[in-house]
């Protein structure tokens, strides 16, 4: 059975990666998504192994030291992380699984994990990616204007990925994305080793047949 797909989604604040990973699961119920780690507090009607897996912070800091993690940061007191061991679980089933990260966490993962499919998730312009988070409401001008220079920074490692898909309909960027995975699926690679396997096992048998 051929190894699952490590997808890594990303790209900047307000492009719409929340919205596509979970349409792209609506489409494919068989995409697992990647539970993050983390050391706050379940909130109510979360499960542990589902929302989260929920951990105290001396259970964060021994995974950290066991490079238990492919990325982890800290944000506003609690740790957050990707656990390698679900992904790697995962994936040895044969099953494909979708890690939705910011790009300095994408960057991160790519270290521990060079195999894994790196798609950037673009806004169709700035100008679009501007009204997106003006549309929250929430955010103050000198808020978005920092957000837009994050933005471009994030941009500019647009060359450290495998793939971009430009997120101008959701769908549309949902069959995109699913064309990256079969194509990726079809790999030469992915079939080698077990083409090689087979034809070996066969060397014997055929040498037999010929004496």
């Amino acid at each position: 059975m051929n190894r699952g797909l490590l997808i890594v989604l990303s790209g900047p604040s307000g492009v719409g990666k929340g919205t596509v990973c979970s349409a792209l699961r609506g489409k494919q119920p068989e995409l697992i998504y990647s539970v993050s780690a983390t050391t706050r507090p379940p909130r109510e009607g979360e499960r542990d192994g589902v929302n989260y897996f929920f951990k105290s912070r001396e259970q964060f800091q021994d995974m950290i030291r066991n490079d238990a993690l492919l990325e982890y940061a800290e944000y506003v007191g609690n740790f957050y992380g990707t656990p390698r061991d679900f992904v790697e679980k995962t994936l040895d089933e044969g099953k494909d699984i979708i890690l939705e990260i910011e790009v300095q966490g994408a960057l991160k993962v790519k270290e521990k994990f060079p195999e894994g499919v790196f798609i950037f998730l673009l806004p169709p312009s700035l100008g679009e990616l501007k009204q997106r988070i003006v549309g929250r409401g929430t955010e103050s001008q000198a808020t978005i204007e920092h957000r837009l220079s994050v933005a471009v920074e994030e941009m500019n490692l647009l060359y450290h990925y495998d793939y971009a898909v430009v997120n101008d309909d959701v769908d549309s960027a949902c069959a995109r994305i699913g064309a990256i995975m079969t194509a990726e699926h079809c790999k030469r690679e992915r079939f080698l080793h077990e083409l090689f396997q087979e034809l070996n096992d066969l060397t014997p048998a055929q040498n037999a047949r010929e004496r």
